[in-house]
């Protein structure tokens, strides 16, 4: 309504619509450079029902560098002043909150400074410049960025749900899903639970059945509850499971790969099942996509296929990382946009 930039944490993604002009994407460990910049830089941060926890400001003392007013609105009073000192705490129910301010902030008659804010977006401009989310496309191998633009592409203005696992394709569905309206985005957050993204899949199709439903997980997490195809069968759940199959727990490679000089530690699969036949196994459909140019009709394929459980198992580049990224105990400003930062 101010026409003030704005973000949004891992779980709160959809609470702004992507497309809106003032949206400037997820913040934080994996977040873009431009909202990190922003909330690092801004004069007032207004916090709405968000914890400022690590994977959102990083190191709490660099974040306590920058002088800013902080408006912390929480229906937690024990949340409020956790982890950073806030300015205005508010404690209370967001929607009441909300409607109370926006009635002060049309009768009042201060309004905001259009030079001062046209100055604020010429800089938050220039740091969007850095197109933090490029990524280097291939035609030999898939990225797995291309799999979550994809199903983005062909799920807009359809009616349909994401889940997730933990990890790197966790990420990649965070940063490259575009969720218009809240609560279309279903993972497990900070409690970094693998295993989650079926169970939730199917809990949602039960509640929404007319709904498209897909499961966005990695080949280590789906093994995690992965026994549940069989509920999927038992209950008519017809999910579709986008497996981005790496054969590596990708978010614990890169982190080896980046701060313990790439010495490789329980974080291979070598004994991975053939997928497809196990979803065979259990009555539903398997498909095995390992070329860029399937990509786009297998995804088609699954979503035609309405009234069946479908798993793909996408073969994505083993060495993709997920970018920008901020490091343990480095400040949100801090971030990697790439191997060349390393």
């Amino acid at each position: 309504m101010l026409g003030y930039p704005s973000t949004s944490t891992l779980m709160g993604l959809g609470a702004i619509p992507a497309s809106d002009k003032t949206f400037l994407g997820m913040l934080g460990m994996h977040g873009t450079y431009e909202a990190n910049m922003t909330m690092q830089n801004a004069d007032v941060v207004i916090a709405i029902g968000a914890r400022f926890d690590d994977r959102v400001i990083g190191n709490p003392k660099h974040f306590a560098k920058v002088e800013r007013k902080i408006i912390h609105i929480d229906i937690d009073p024990s949340s409020i002043s956790k982890r950073v000192k806030v300015d205005i705490p508010i404690v209370g129910d967001v929607k009441d909150v909300l409607l109370e301010m926006i009635a002060q902030i049309k009768e009042s008659p201060i309004k905001p400074d259009q030079n001062a804010l046209a100055s604020w977006w010429n800089q938050v401009n220039e740091w969007k410049k850095r197109e933090c989310l490029k990524y280097k496309t291939s035609t030999e191998v898939i990225k797995p960025q291309s799999v979550v633009e994809k199903l983005a592409e062909l799920t807009a203005g359809t009616d349909y749900y994401i889940t997730s696992d933990v990890g790197q394709h966790q990420m990649f569905a965070a940063q490259y899903s575009k969720f218009e309206e809240p609560r279309r985005w279903i993972n497990s957050g900070g409690l970094g639970t693998m295993g989650v993204g079926l169970p939730y899949a199917m809990g949602i199709k039960l509640a929404k059945p007319d709904a498209d439903v897909f499961c966005i997980t990695g080949e280590g997490s789906i093994q995690m509850c992965i026994q549940e195809l069989s509920t999927c069968l038992q209950y008519n759940t017809p999910v579709k499971v986008l497996s981005l199959n790496n054969r590596y727990l990708g978010m614990v490679r890169q982190w080896q790969q980046l701060d313990y000089g790439g010495r490789y530690s329980h974080s291979y699969m070598d004994a991975l099942p053939n997928f497809v036949k196990l979803a065979e196994a259990y009555g539903h459909v398997g498909l095995l996509i390992e070329r860029p140019e399937d990509v786009e009709g297998a995804l088609r394929e699954a979503i035609k296929l309405k009234d069946r459980t479908v798993f793909l198992d996408i073969r994505t580049d083993p060495t993709e990382n997920v970018w920008p990224m901020v490091q343990a105990g480095k400040g949100i400003s801090e971030m990697l946009l790439g191997s060349e930062d390393l």
